[in-house]
């Protein structure tokens, strides 16, 4: 139940006496935009989820989004990344939703997912030549959208559904065997 939800019904019991219930009531009926942390907003986060979403989809697992990925992007980003890593991120993302709407007339998280999909592709595709052209440069920043595929694998891929459902999971091994048949098809094995 949300706050709005609550009011309604308090206001339903007491009879709506409760004084100034439609300021109460209009109050919470504006959606607000509020700081995840010092660098995200939780539209940022959404627009995260719904990147990661794409990236790992749902099929017969949980995808990214499943797991809250963009909750675990912005973490990440503000916690373990350097301020220039950190800058690239942000602006990046800003880049990726501007460029999104400006070419498909739509935000990112209401177009088709073959709109989405299609857009990141040509994205990775850019980010794949962009490495290439900086791979000499170690002082050269990560492009964007590279950042954000490492930290959707990652987050996915140590998450309780990653490595549970994703991946062959056994919670208590028995003895190690270091030459195990491998069959087409088979899932990795969570360690």
């Amino acid at each position: 139940m949300n706050r709005r939800d609550a009011i309604k019904a308090v206001s339903v019991i007491m009879g709506g006496t409760v004084v100034g219930a439609n300021a109460f009531l209009s109050g919470c009926s504006v959606e607000r935009d509020e700081r995840v942390n010092a660098l995200f907003m939780e539209s940022d986060v959404a627009l995260l989820d719904e990147i990661g979403d794409i990236i790992i989809p749902t099929t017969d697992t949980p995808g990214a989004k499943a797991v809250g990925i963009g909750g675990f992007m912005a973490m990440m980003v503000l916690d373990c990344y350097e301020e220039k890593d950190q800058k690239a991120f942000t602006d990046g993302l800003a880049k990726l939703k501007a460029d999104f709407e400006k070419d498909h007339g739509d935000s990112f998280d209401e177009a088709p997912r073959e709109t989405r999909t299609a857009f990141l592709n040509a994205l990775d595709k850019e980010q794949r030549e962009y490495g290439k052209a900086n791979e000499k440069d170690p002082g050269a920043v990560p492009h964007y959208f590279k950042l954000m595929k490492e930290l959707t694998l990652l987050g996915y891929f140590t998450s309780e559904v990653g490595c549970t459902q994703a991946r062959r999971y056994v919670e208590t091994p028995g003895r190690y065997e270091a030459c195990i048949d491998y069959k087409k098809g088979d899932k990795a094995w969570a360690t």
